[in-house]
């Protein structure tokens, strides 16, 4: 990790970096995929099964038997701790659920909106060497909660066993998935967009995966289907003063960097001994990590910022506008009220960022990139779509048909004008 002192604020956007995205080099290679799948459905999936997966499959759904079977092969502790979180994440999504208010605008006008689910939703859930079974109770439970009727899941099959990790099948169980195929990779996102003999046409695709997902489903979103937000590697800021546990601080920043190696870690800090004593913490712990390559590739991306004062501090926080924010420090409250960019704030020392990404029941779908500036992470509302509505009575048509008919004239739409001047002269 790169100490930086007191950087110029002309240096900060350079400081700030993320590491570059590779998925757009990839578009022709995914397309020819998306459109072999488009074309060619199942066989096409067959085909990729093979060749990607290196699996022989007789079909791609999964079975009540298959379920059945990985319910056997979860044990106990995690079924229970699978159950404890998901209690915890329908419990803060319910929360979301709209209320429905009429408003009269003015007398005999009433405007009101209502919240639909969305009909058929696409989750895409990661196999490999870290399986996020955590990911599919944060998609899948505030789907079930909006009341999404059709709950779709792809992910891949081992390569040893033919069958998708049996912890995520029983997280899809427990979050009420309706269905689930064993498909990876960018052909899962073209099954869900377009649709094949097995796998339904969904309306929007939810979840992470590596930049070949990623690159399908920026292609996909450009006119087929939406997406849940743009994605980049995950990454996480920790704002530390001089009260902070180095421990804590360090492995905060080591949880987020073993993701992966295009993560991305910072530490804001106004003490020089707290980065001395980080440093010191991000050494002897990383050396303990089965996943220890991996953080090191992704601390080489990341930077210790020594700065002048906490103005400084959360300024440069959100013109980073991080995935996640973990904030240690004595006024941790009053700071994460400054907070204007950020996914998901983590305050105090008790409150590391694995409470949020597990079980404390917030959503760890997040924006990364800095999309935190203008995107939320998912919630509710992400798996529904508000409809206005508006009913008139005469009254109420008498009292803005005046403002109706000039502003309609004043952009040369008569027939606007018109709709609303024939109803006038009717007696």
């Amino acid at each position: 990790m790169r100490t930086v002192e007191f950087p110029d604020r002309s240096d900060w956007p350079e400081l700030l970096k993320r590491p570059a995205l590779s998925s757009e080099s990839l578009y022709d290679s995914v397309r020819s995929v998306l459109d072999d799948v488009r074309a060619n459905g199942d066989e096409a999936l067959y085909r990729y099964a093979r060749l990607f997966d290196n699996v022989e499959l007789e079909g791609f759904e999964v079975t009540g038997a298959m379920i059945a079977e990985a319910v056997g092969q979860v044990p106990q502790e995690l079924r229970d701790a699978i159950g404890t979180a998901a209690a915890n994440i329908r419990k803060f999504h319910e929360a979301q659920i709209p209320s429905l208010q009429k408003v009269e605008t003015v007398p005999g006008v009433v405007c009101w909106q209502k919240a639909v689910p969305i009909q058929k939703v696409g989750l895409y859930i990661p196999g490999g060497s870290a399986p996020l079974f955590s990911t599919v109770l944060m998609l899948a439970i505030p789907a079930a909660v909006a009341g999404c009727p059709e709950i779709v899941l792809c992910t891949p099959p081992d390569r040893s066993t033919g069958r998708p990790n049996p912890a995520t099948l029983y997280a899809a169980q427990v979050a009420g998935v309706s269905r689930i195929f064993m498909i990876g990779g960018s052909q899962a996102i073209a099954a869900m967009a377009y649709g094949t003999e097995s796998v339904p046409k969904v309306s929007k695709i939810f979840g992470p995966g590596n930049s070949y997902v990623t690159a399908a489903k920026q292609i996909v979103s450009l006119r087929d289907v939406a997406i849940d937000m743009p994605a980049g590697p995950s990454e996480a800021e920790v704002i530390a003063d001089d009260s902070a546990d180095p421990s804590f601080v360090a492995a905060d920043l080591l949880s987020q960097a073993e993701h992966g190696p295009d993560s991305q870690v910072l530490l804001l800090t106004t003490s020089a001994r707290t980065i001395v004593k980080v440093r010191e913490e991000v050494d002897r712990q990383a050396a303990l990590l089965p996943r220890r390559d991996i953080a090191a590739k992704a601390l080489d991306n990341s930077r210790l910022v020594l700065l002048k004062n906490m103005d400084e501090v959360i300024e440069m926080t959100n013109m980073y506008a991080p995935e996640h924010l973990i904030i240690q420090a004595d006024d941790a409250e009053q700071l994460a009220g400054r907070v204007l960019n950020a996914g998901s704030v983590f305050i105090g020392e008790w409150s590391p960022e694995s409470a949020g990404d597990y079980a404390s029941g917030t959503n760890h779908t997040l924006p990364t990139s800095g999309y935190a500036m203008a995107y939320s992470g998912v919630n509710i509302d992400s798996f529904m779509r508000k409809i206005t509505f508006q009913q008139l009575s005469r009254e109420g048509l008498e009292a803005l048909g005046a403002t109706i008919e000039t502003m309609a004239a004043g952009e040369s739409l008569d027939a606007h004008k018109n709709a609303v001047t024939i109803r006038l002269e009717r007696k």
